[in-house]
Order: structure tokens, then sequence, then C-alpha cells
């Protein structure tokens, strides 16, 4: 039962599935963005920055690297990953179009 609450949260609202998934599991998330490191000036940042960014930014790439990233990123990981980033991009885009459709009459 919790497996298909997961995979309902996880299509349904990324964002949310997302943070749940961080909650229950967060070796997964932090050690597919182990690598990364966020410095600025002289300040080097944790290792939570980069899956927050996604997860308030791009969930769905956000979704998608942690999936395919512990076995390395091959071709069809690629695909995986421009299509969810494209789904993010399409979700923002489409709340501006939407705003503009609104305020034009």
């Amino acid at each position: 039962m919790g497996c298909c609450l997961g995979v309902i949260l996880l299509a349904g609202a990324p964002r949310l599935g997302l943070g749940l998934w961080w909650f229950m599991d967060p070796a997964r998330i932090l050690g597919a963005f182990a690598g990364w490191t966020t410095t600025v000036g002289g300040f080097t940042g944790p290792a939570w920055t980069w899956p927050l960014v996604g997860l308030v930014l791009l969930p769905w790439t956000t979704i998608a690297y942690v999936f395919v990233s512990p076995g390395g990123i091959n071709t069809l990981e690629w695909v995986v990953l421009i299509i969810a980033l494209l789904l993010d991009l399409g979700a923002h885009g489409g709340g501006g179009r939407v705003y503009q459709r609104r305020f034009a009459r």
C-alpha cells in the first residue's frame, strides 16, 4: 500500500512526492548529489543545497535524476532526464500562458 501511495504522489504532486521521498530515504537523495559542491565566494554550501533547489524549481528533473543516478547515467537515462526537464519547463511555461490569457480579455 505504501509503494502505491508513493507512486501516486510522485505522479500527481512531484514536490510533495519528492519531499516525502527525501524524508523517508535521505541517503538516496543526498547520495545522488554527493559530488556536487556549492561554492559562492568563500562560502561552501551544504550537501542538501542542490536537492532543495531541485525541489523548488525543477521537481520532475530532480526526481528523474535521483531515480537514474545510482547506476550511472547512460544514453537511455539522458532521454529520461530530458523528458523530465521538458515536463518542468512545460509546467512553468504553461502557467505563464494561462496568466497572459486571463488578463488579455
